[in-house]
């Protein structure tokens, strides 16, 4: 490596590259590199090679560490610095920013919107310049302060004649009553059936039974605009207002009224809103967020369907699941008594199935009796101590709702919870804003209509909008705005991001999808400098929309900042100015810098990746595709989100892929319909599925497997090995060892979760925590134990010559020869290996796998299970994190489990995977509302001809 000699030459007084030396963080064998900086610089290599540990472990943690240290010790409390990584020294760094997948607020309240701070400017937007509309009746609402009135008052020519009235007439009161403290207040006139009449006259004509109006004429004057008295206008508009209570009437020349309010007011419902601020607009602020749902427009709602699943039961045999499953009980009370008395009152047996019982008796049951309805209770069944008394029954719903909201039991609320579906909030139909608050529109569009545009309509119109707003005071602070908002939305359509909309929940967004909104924010705050370090950000986007990824990237690169990007797509590799390839291998065989140079470089050397870059190895090959089968599984009417209405006929004992730009729909389609529909099917699930009419075809699998990126485990606690259950093997192999019988250890000593076995100094962690005060806080290995997790008795415990430690540091390659023997095992280690995680240690905490490495871990789990045959695999995006050779023996895993039979369906954008599928279906043609249609079905060798298909160009 020529560049590192030019450096140990001059003592890293070159500033133009990164320098580090001696990285030994994780599996990087004391690495020494040169990272350029302000250059766009790739670091890719096999999975598990250390490419993470060299970028984020290293680089950016020592970076952000520095820059941690630099702010005050009370500004530290509140940050989480990170510990000095293991590293002899790195030269010449700035302060770095992590743009990774798992940095981004998952929070049920945490849109697009708030995210990207664009939710904020329309927040503003809308209460300085938005027009107020009745919530009830959709009246304009204005509001006008004395100065204004005043103003319009002294507006009209000389000789005009001005009556200044306040609303006066109480209609709780009668007229008579009104007329007499109107007569004590002072007041000689009154206007009474829109005539002016003195007080004693109205008096005398009113009627007890009158429902009318009486407004006090407070002043009566002809305007001399050379010698207005402003004094007696002000005093008079003061007054109308006071006995108004904030709201007035002017007359000019006794024929045009004009009505005034401080406050907004609709005349035809009276009602009322006091002034407009931002937190209005905010459902993560009391004020503004509907009360119902408190602002996340969801409800968790019992749903009667999971209430009494099996209707074929009848109420004797336990229909109604929560009470059947406490024996008849729910708690304290028994219902049993209650529902025997029903059935008597209203004539059913309980032993009738409930399918066979009349809506009207089902509703009672459900819902509960009507306000008249009430049973004669006899029995001497304790329900609250009553007996003899008249009880109405609640209905099954209302008491468990009840007993949700009074009760202190954790476990109660979790087993109710279980009968419980989310569903939209039918007060404010899932907008999460108080109704009023949905009534403030600018240009006939409420704040809910600006935040569920996709991205580009919403620039296109807001662009529209500040040319086309005329009045002058609105345009003034909208254009200012306006502005801020657009530039973040064009850098938001500038990462690929046009289709999403800005109501768009970030629970439901991708890892690449929230790691690019971060990028996004990033280029508009124009920082110079900095050194951004970036893991994959090339997830979930098409081929097409890498180009302008790629384009966004280099535009921060040209602004002066340095990028670090953890990458596989060739596209990527393809445009660095510097690559780096990590490897030879993954794991305890990688951790080496293996190549240093441009891309022109790379593909003349010998690395795994140059191999593929270059063309001399293929990832797929593929010349044959599986015949068609006469089964399918067929979606019909699909209408969720964007899909319009399409019908889609999936092939089964095949591979399936489903492809498509960002946003066309094709994450709907399989997890929020197929996957949602076929767990509710086969297991019973609770989930809410997506909108469709009907699915065919299910009777030709027997199971589905849904195999997600979700994390395995939220705890350090949790591994690769207690997640795949070879823990449970292992530990039994211990405890079946001759040392451990005459002992009497049992495989619980040999959990790290349970007293007796493990290190009580850690408690099972293997590590210690230590607050440095001042320092960020360290984690250093148990003393104890030495991180083992491991009492000493429990180590003296040897298998083969290993202890049980020593097996959780083994990598699964490694394990799968030693374990060799024991065939369970064996399958589950070969599994892991060759869906490409052979370097993985059993007992890698599950917080340090990527979303790639969680569904691998998962996938491997299901292919140790023995198949049917008829087993239907559902994929989102597999080769998430995964190197070409790595894709490679996926597929091959992928392809062997159709060859038995099975189905498998992937979403995916992988150009490489979508050549080896047998069957594509392609949705489109672009994101959001102009995507959701089908545009191609059939194999990948034609999808290639297909002119309208953005996939078919890159294949």
């Amino acid at each position: 490596m020529s560049g590192k000699k030019n450096f140990s030459k001059d003592g890293g007084k070159n500033k133009n590259n990164i320098i580090v030396r001696g990285a030994k963080v994780n599996n990087l064998r004391d690495v020494d590199v040169d990272v350029p900086r302000n250059k766009f610089v790739v670091i890719t290599g096999l999975s598990g090679s250390g490419k993470s540990s060299l970028a984020f472990d290293t680089i950016y943690a020592e970076g952000n560490r520095r820059y941690m240290e630099g702010l005050s010790s009370y500004a530290r409390n509140f940050l989480d610095v990170s510990s000095k990584p293991e590293v002899d020294r790195i030269e010449n760094l700035s302060p770095t920013i992590s743009i990774d997948q798992k940095s981004v607020v998952r929070s049920p309240r945490s849109t697009v919107g708030t995210l990207t701070e664009i939710y904020d400017y329309l927040r503003i937007l809308f209460a300085k310049t938005g027009n107020i509309h009745c919530a009830h009746c959709g009246t304009l609402m204005e509001k006008k302060d004395k100065k204004e009135v005043f103003k319009e008052i002294i507006s009209y020519p000389s000789g005009t004649q001005i009556a200044i009235l306040s609303r006066y007439g109480k209609k709780e009161k009668s007229p008579k009553d009104v007329l007499r403290q109107i007569q004590q207040l002072g007041y000689a006139r009154v206007r009474f059936e829109n005539k002016i009449k003195s007080v004693s006259e109205a008096l005398m004509i009113v009627d007890e039974k009158m429902l009318i109006d009486i407004d006090i004429i407070v002043d009566r004057l002809e305007l001399d605009k050379k010698n207005i008295d402003d004094e007696r206008i002000a005093d008079s508009i003061e007054t109308a207002l006071r006995l108004g209570g904030g709201s007035m009437i002017v007359l000019v020349n006794q024929e045009k009224e004009l009505q005034y309010n401080q406050e907004y007011v609709c005349h035809n419902c009276q009602t009322k809103i006091k002034e407009i601020t931002p937190r209005n607009f905010s459902f993560n602020n009391p004020e503004g967020a509907c009360s119902d749902c408190s602002g996340l427009g969801i409800k968790m709602e019992i749903d009667s369907e999971l209430i009494i699943p099996n209707k074929k039961l009848s109420l004797a045999e336990g229909a109604i699941r929560p009470w059947s499953k406490a024996g008849g009980r729910m708690g304290e009370n028994g219902y049993s008594v209650l529902i025997e008395d029903l059935a008597h009152k209203y004539g059913f047996s309980l032993n009738t199935p409930i399918e066979k019982l009349s809506s009207g008796n089902l509703k009672i049951i459900l819902y509960g009796e009507s306000e008249n309805n009430s049973i004669e209770k006899k029995s001497t069944a304790r329900l609250d101590g009553l007996r003899g008394a008249s009880v109405k029954f609640q209905g099954v719903i209302p008491i468990l709702e009840w007993r949700y909201r009074e009760t202190n039991s954790d476990y109660v609320r979790n087993e109710i919870e279980k009968y419980m579906v989310a569903k939209i909030c039918s007060s404010c139909q899932g907008k999460r804003l108080k109704k009023e608050y949905l009534g403030v529109l600018i240009d006939e569009k409420s704040i809910d209509d600006f935040v569920n545009m996709s991205i580009s309509d919403l620039k296109n119109y807001l662009q529209y909008f500040s040319k086309k707003e005329k009045d002058i005071r609105n345009r003034e602070i909208s254009e200012v705005l306006i502005k801020e908002a657009v530039e973040r939305l064009i850098a938001l359509e500038n990462v690929g991001l046009e289709y999403l909309s800005l109501a768009r929940g970030t629970k439901t967004i991708s890892g690449g999808e929230a790691q690019r909104i971060r990028l996004a924010v990033q280029i508009k705050s124009q920082l110079m400098g900095i050194i951004y370090v970036l893991d994959e950000p090339s997830i979930g986007l098409h081929s097409r929309d890498t180009e302008k990824l790629i384009k966004t990237i280099k535009s921060l690169r040209d602004e002066g900042n340095s990028l670090v990007v953890v990458e596989h797509d060739s596209d990527f590799i393809k445009s660095a100015d510097w690559i780096i390839d990590m490897g030879p291998g993954a794991g305890e065989e990688g951790g080496k810098v293996i190549f240093e140079g441009d891309y022109e470089k790379l593909k003349k050397s010998s690395t795994s990746t140059a191999e593929y870059i270059s063309g001399k190895k293929k990832v797929s090959d593929k010349k044959k595709f599986r015949s068609q089968s006469k089964k399918n599984i067929e979606i019909i009417k699909a209408c969720e989100h964007n899909l319009k209405d399409i019908d889609v006929k999936i092939p089964l004992e095949k591979f399936v892929v489903v492809c498509g730009v960002s946003g066309s729909g094709k994450s709907t389609l399989v997890n929020d319909i197929l996957a949602k529909a076929l767990s509710k099917y086969f297991y019973g699930a609770r989930a809410s599925v997506g909108k469709h009419k009907v699915i065919k075809g299910l009777e030709n699998v027997n199971k589905v497997i849904n195999i997600s990126q979700s994390p395995i485990g939220r705890t350090p606690r949790s591994n690769a090995a207690t997640y795949t259950g070879l823990f449970s093997h292992i530990r039994e192999i211990f405890a079946d060892t001759e040392e451990s019988k005459s002992r009497g250890y049992t495989s619980s000593r040999f959990s790290f979760n349970m007293k007796g076995g493990r290190c009580e100094v850690c408690q099972g962690d293997g590590m210690r925590k230590i607050e440095m005060h001042l320092l960020p806080d360290m984690y250093v290995k148990c003393e104890a134990c030495g991180g083992t997790r491991y009492n000493k008795k429990t180590l003296e415990i040897e298998y083969q010559g290993v202890n049980i430690a020593e097996v959780l540091d083994m990598s699964v390659s490694y394990a799968m020869n030693f374990f060799k023997r024991h065939p369970l095992m064996y399958e589950k280690l070969r599994t892991m290996d060759d869906v490409g995680l052979g370097y993985l240690k059993l007992g890698q905490s599950a917080t340090n796998l990527s979303g790639g490495e969680a569904q691998r871990i998962k996938l491997a789990t299901e292919l140790a299970r023995k198949s049917t045959g008829k087993t239907l695999y559902i994929l989102d995006e597999p080769t998430i994190g995964l190197h070409f050779s790595d894709v490679k023996k996926l597929l091959k895993v992928l392809d062997a489990l159709v060859d038995k039979g099975n189905t498998v369906i992937s979403v995916e954008h992988n150009i490489d995977v979508i050549r080896n599928a047998d069957w594509v279906i392609e949705l489109g043609p672009d994101g959001g509302d102009k995507g959701g249609k089908i545009i191609f079905e059939g194999t990948p060798d034609k999808l290639a001809r297909n002119k309208k298909s953005w996939t078919g160009k890159y294949l």
